[in-house]
């Protein structure tokens, strides 16, 4: 962490052991999400007038580059915060459950359906088994003979169309197409 882990009682007095207990929960969504810039943790106990049993509240609140999470065990009641340890497990699994989502989304690995493009091959290097298809928004997009698919990589010609998937990230040649299928003219449709 950039800044050093925070950590606040309220409604009780400090406790070196829950403050171990937070350091620990928070040392491993540090070395599980290494861009975490703060932390910030308040362990409170209820108000000593409950009837019930004391349920303790923690939260924790974690910036990240360009986006804060905060995460607090306050809800439906859960007897099992009773004990300070599970309240504080408890809001960290939660805290890093929200990392993943975030690192998931940030990542593009969010379940998206792939909606293939259309372009036509503009360089092809039959002997060394790769080429880069004109997309129709101007770009190009790298593929291997590995993707090609319903065809033979060697039947492709120059200025073929092909319908493709780009993969998620980028390869070292740019733009990659995880898949590309030969079509012939007849199958598209001109949507002007």
């Amino acid at each position: 962490m950039q800044l050093p882990l925070e950590v606040t009682f309220r409604g009780m007095d400090h406790s070196d052991a829950i403050e171990a207990d937070v350091r620990r929960q928070a040392e491993k969504l540090e070395r599980r999400f290494g861009r975490i810039m703060s932390c910030r943790v308040v362990v409170e106990a209820p108000h000593r007038h409950n009837r019930k049993g004391r349920l303790y509240r923690v939260s924790v609140d974690l910036k990240i580059p360009g986006h804060e999470i905060a995460v607090t065990n306050a809800g439906p009641e859960n007897h099992a915060h009773e004990d300070m340890h599970v309240a504080i497990r408890d809001v960290f699994d939660a805290a890093r459950r929200r990392l993943q989502d975030f690192a998931r989304k940030n990542q593009g690995s969010v379940k998206t359906k792939d909606v293939p493009l259309h372009g036509k091959i503009v360089r092809l290097f039959a002997d060394e088994g790769y080429g880069f298809i004109g997309a129709s928004d101007g770009g190009e997009v790298y593929f291997h003979r590995n993707a090609v698919a319903d065809g033979d990589f060697e039947d492709l010609r120059m200025d073929d169309e092909v319908r493709f998937v780009v993969v998620e990230r980028e390869g070292e040649n740019g733009v990659q197409a995880s898949t590309v299928k030969p079509i012939g003219k007849r199958h598209l449709v001109d949507r002007a």
